[in-house]
Parts: C-alpha cells; sequence; structure tokens
C-alpha cells in the first residue's frame, strides 16, 4: 500500500508544478504597469536631481550675494564702481548686479544686488538687499 500511496501523489504534484507560472496575460499586464510606472518614476527622479541641484546652487549664490554686497559697501564701491559683473573662475556661472535707489525716508540709499545662476538650462536668481546711509559716506 505504501507504494500505492506514492504513485498516486506523483501526477498531483506535476499538475501542481505546472499551474505555478504565469499566464500570458498576466505577463502582458504586467508589462504594460511596468511602461506606465516607469516613465514616471524617472520624472520624479530628475525632478528630484533638478531640486537639490538649485537648493545647493542658491545657498552659494546667497553666500556670494552677501560677500559681495558686503564687499561693495565697506569699499564704498557701490556709489562710484562697477554695477555688474562675475565671480570669476572660482565660482563660474555665477553672475551679480547692483541696483540702488533713493529710499523715501532719510538719507537712506536701497541696494539690491542680484546673482544670476542656470541650473539645467533654467534661470534662477537671489536678490539681497540692504539700506546705506547715503549721508556718511559724502
Amino acid at each position: 500500500m505504501h507504494f500505492a500511496a506514492n504513485r498516486n501523489s506523483a501526477p498531483r504534484r506535476r499538475c501542481a508544478a505546472s499551474r505555478a507560472g504565469f499566464t500570458f496575460a498576466e505577463v502582458l499586464a504586467a508589462m504594460v504597469f511596468l511602461g506606465v510606472l516607469i516613465p514616471v518614476v524617472i520624472e520624479g527622479l530628475g525632478l528630484a536631481s533638478r531640486a537639490g541641484e538649485v537648493a545647493e546652487r542658491k545657498s552659494i549664490a546667497a553666500q556670494l550675494a552677501a560677500n559681495q554686497l558686503n564687499e561693495l559697501i565697506v569699499t564704498g564701491e557701490w556709489e562710484s564702481g562697477q554695477n555688474s559683473g562675475d565671480f570669476g573662475l572660482e565660482w563660474p556661472g555665477y553672475s551679480w548686479q547692483l541696483q540702488s535707489s533713493t529710499w523715501s525716508v532719510d538719507t537712506m540709499t536701497e541696494l539690491d544686488l542680484i546673482v544670476t545662476y542656470q541650473v539645467q538650462g533654467r534661470d534662477y536668481f537671489v536678490r539681497l538687499a540692504t539700506l546705506v546711509d547715503s549721508s556718511t559716506t559724502e
């Protein structure tokens, strides 16, 4: 009897093993799902990459703007000096522009320093503003 029981269980195993694979429809559905999902994931990775690069370059631009504005104020070049430029070979791709306007109160002058940079072909900028007392520089 023991021999008969083993013989009867063998066909059941073969039958269960033949049903263990995927059907063509299931494979096709999985491929369609991946075809829709992969472009979305790649676009998301591109956006995340650009956001990270923009954040890093914005931080650098803010520091460059603060340093340049301080230098222009300390040296007094904001009144008679150059109103635009770049940061040389050390910081390629960053440029700055200084705009000054009369403040409506007292003898103050508003200085706006704008640092421009590009990330993946798009222009971005950081604007830093301060007030200086025009009467003390004369």
